[in-house]
């Protein structure tokens, strides 16, 4: 194939998966863990809350069979007991790993279980203020709702923004309007253009890798099979999963608009409520950010992670 083919077929998938990564679909670091998880040895990798927030779970064949999200739970650094269980608390914070597009199934736990906090603190860029309708749904006039859109369609599936309730007395703005958002671009000195391209090329440098190639086949065969939903969604499952080196550039000392900025205002609203007596509280923010709140719970709240629990969020069986 001539490098140019193989640059504009790598630049296309970069150009599919880098958004969904930093909006709500890419993974946190983990510590060297394998690329998936079998059903035998979930359990073993769930004593290590705070480490992931996306994986694939395969069967014991090695058939992938879900795409999960972690919501991890963490207390006070003072009340935490060895062997207690999680649900003895009286008071945590749990963060809950979004994703934009998932199973209707999956949004349908996210709306029960958020009944059961004092406030869920969720991202959006929007004013201050703003209620969002429930089945509200994204516009195809911004290109980020349309390949949401888009994908939606393909992967048949459900846009969160149409399937979350945000209409609970219990749901909390928790980001940064885009007047703010704008301002926070302008004093670090970050655009559109500049903030894509360093998406894209993290993108590109992870498809390099061995896996690249075969993941290029896998998206191709998958957009001519039978089942081209299901194969679809294994083969980005397969890719979110390896995407964890779009966000590291993204926080830290540094840090940025996208992430750390957002990242800053979310607790700024936690440190709110807990002040208003809240005791049971969520924050719903997509998986990327959470790597930099695990570090910022840790360190700022003098909380420690005490669980983990994996949600479905895509069925790749059928």
């Amino acid at each position: 194939m001539h490098p140019l083919d193989l640059l504009r077929r790598k630049t296309a998938w970069a150009w599919l998966l880098a958004p969904l990564a930093a909006f709500g679909c890419g993974a946190a670091p983990s510590q060297a863990e394998p690329a998936a998880a079998t059903a035998a040895d979930a359990a073993e990798k769930a004593d290590a809350p705070g480490e992931k927030w996306v994986r694939l779970l395969e069967d014991e064949q090695g058939e992938p069979i879900a795409l999960e999200t972690a919501i991890v739970r963490y207390v006070k650094k003072d009340d935490f007991v060895a062997g207690k269980a999680p649900d003895k608390y009286k008071e945590y914070v749990d963060l809950v790993g979004a994703v934009h597009i998932g199973d209707k199934r999956y949004y349908r736990n996210i709306n029960r279980r958020f009944k059961g906090y004092d406030s869920v603190l969720y991202e959006l860029v929007a004013p201050e203020g703003t209620k969002v309708p429930r089945g509200r749904g994204t516009s195809n006039a911004h290109p980020l709702g349309a390949l949401q859109n888009g994908m939606k369609s393909m992967l048949e599936v459900e846009h969160q923004l149409e399937q979350v309730d945000y209409t609970q007395d219990n749901m909390v703005h928790a980001d940064l309007s885009p007047d703010q958002f704008m301002e926070s671009m302008a004093a670090k000195e970050e655009g559109f253009l500049e903030m894509y391209f360093k998406l894209l090329g993290a993108s590109m440098a992870q498809q390099s890798q061995a896996a690249g190639a075969t993941a290029d086949v896998d998206i191709m065969a998958a957009m001519f099979a039978t089942d081209r939903a299901r194969q679809l969604k294994i083969a980005l499952a397969k890719q979110f999963e390896g995407m964890e080196a779009l966000m590291t550039g993204f926080s830290g000392p540094e840090g940025s608009t996208l992430i750390t900025a957002r990242n800053e205002r979310a607790l700024e609203v936690l440190q709110e409520r807990l002040d208003a007596g809240d005791r049971k509280l969520a924050i719903f923010y997509g998986a990327g950010h959470l790597a930099e709140m695990d570090q910022q719970l840790e360190e700022d709240f003098d909380m420690v992670p005490v669980s983990v629990e994996w949600l479905e969020a895509w069925d790749l069986r059928q």
